[in-house]
C-alpha cells in the first residue's frame, strides 16, 4: 500500500465525521430557529430526537448489523454528535429561572432516556 493511499484511508473517517457533523450542526441551528421560545424548546427537541436516533443506531448495530461502519460514523459520530448538544443545553439552562432550569434538566434527561429506550424498541422491532 502506498503512503498516499494509506493517508487517504486514514482521512476517510475524518471526512465522514466532518460531513455528518456539518449537516447535524446546520439542522440543530435550524430547529432552534424554528422553535423560538423563552424556554429552550429547540434544544430539548434536538436532544430528544437525537437520543431516539442514537438508540436506533446503536441497537441496530448490536441486533441487526445492516448498517456499515461508515454509515455509523457519518450518522452517529458526525451528525448526531453535532445535532444534539450538551453545551447549549447547559448554557440555556443556566439562563433560566430556577424552577424552569430544574424542569429543563428533568425534561432533557427523562425524555432523552425514554427516547433511547424507544429507539431500542424500534431497532428490535425492525430486527
Amino acid at each position: 500500500m502506498s503512503t498516499e493511499s494509506h493517508a487517504l484511508e486514514r482521512a476517510e473517517p475524518l471526512v465522514l465525521i466532518g460531513v455528518g457533523g456539518f449537516v447535524g450542526a446546520i439542522l440543530r441551528y435550524s430547529v432552534a430557529q424554528a422553535l423560538p421560545s423563552s424556554f429552550p424548546l429547540g434544544t430539548l427537541a434536538v436532544n430528544v430526537l437525537g437520543s431516539f436516533a442514537l438508540g436506533i443506531l446503536l441497537y441496530e448495530a448490536r441486533l441487526v448489523g445492516a448498517l456499515s461502519a461508515e454509515t455509523r460514523l457519518v450518522v452517529g459520530t458526525g451528525f448526531l454528535s453535532s445535532f444534539t448538544t450538551y453545551s447549549t443545553f447547559a448554557v440555556e439552562t443556566s439562563r433560566l429561572a430556577p424552577q424552569l432550569a430544574v424542569a429543563n434538566v428533568g425534561l432533557n434527561y427523562a425524555l432523552g432516556f425514554a427516547a433511547v429506550v424507544l429507539g431500542r424498541a424500534v431497532a428490535r422491532w425492525v430486527e
